[in-house]
């Protein structure tokens, strides 16, 4: 069992064309020993937004803390706020976005593979 306080430790400015305002870090991955899955933390500052993208795996998204919008390939948008649970399937086009005043925070799991 490896037991961390990474929440605790400075943000890493992610640098993607398409993405803005938004920091990340890696709360469990290889570090730790895991072989499979990496589970990240995201979080979407004022005004920013993620890249529009899609994958060729699945991933689930945890909201924790805040309020933003997750925008589906139709171009839709579906609010979230701080318990709203989200899976995202292999290929599907998605965006988040935080048009709000506070940050914007979530979890996001994927396999090891596609970090």
């Amino acid at each position: 069992m490896e037991i961390n306080r990474k929440i605790e430790s400075g943000d890493v400015l992610v640098e993607m064309e398409g993405a803005r305002g938004v920091v990340k870090k890696v709360l469990v991955g290889p570090e730790e020993g895991s072989d499979d899955i990496v589970m990240r933390y995201f979080k979407v500052l004022p005004g920013g937004y993620t890249v529009r993208h899609k994958h060729q795996y699945e991933h689930l998204v945890q909201v924790e803390k805040g309020r933003g919008v997750a925008i589906d390939e139709k171009g839709q948008e579906h609010p979230l706020s701080a318990g709203h649970s989200i899976f995202v399937a292999r290929n599907e086009v998605h965006q988040f976005t935080n048009p709000y005043s506070e940050p914007f925070e979530f979890i996001c799991v994927i396999p090891n593979y596609a970090k």
